[in-house]
């Protein structure tokens, strides 16, 4: 029979995600106090995200996040934004990583969230449907 000292290093050593993770670059633009914050993603998933930057963000800060799909010919998806706190930052060579865990967010967002996950799942790019131009055309 394991002691708890063994038994919290397996649990330790041995971390569950509860999304899965997607090792894919895609442009991220973090807003932060009226200032912006560009770079790359190095995973993505539907709790969160880690980028490389070139400045540091303050841990705790409640950020909004633009995430931008990278085409194979250097185009790009347009943003989607979500709601975000930074859980992390690290110092990474003469760069920094943060990490981010994405707030609470409504319906469509993590709607559009999936697709654009599914996306890096698959590599198909996926169809989103034309939205009305004006309220009424989208209400009735």
């Amino acid at each position: 029979m394991p002691d708890e000292a063994s038994e919290a290093c397996r649990y330790v050593s041995q971390p569950e995600r509860a999304h899965p993770r997607y090792a894919h670059e895609a442009a991220v633009t973090f807003k932060v106090k009226g200032k912006a914050y560009q770079g790359r993603t190095t995973n993505l998933s539907r709790g969160g995200l880690c980028a490389d930057l070139a400045d540091s963000i303050e841990v705790g800060s409640e950020i909004e996040v633009d995430l931008q799909l990278v085409f194979d010919d250097d185009s790009q998806s347009e943003p989607l934004r979500v709601p975000g706190r930074v859980a992390w930052c690290t110092t990474v060579d003469e760069a920094f990583q943060v990490g981010i865990s994405f707030r609470p967010m409504d319906t469509e967002r993590a709607n559009y969230l999936m697709i654009f996950l599914r996306f890096l799942d698959d590599g198909v790019r996926p169809k989103i449907e034309k939205r009305a131009k004006t309220v009424d055309e989208r209400f009735g």
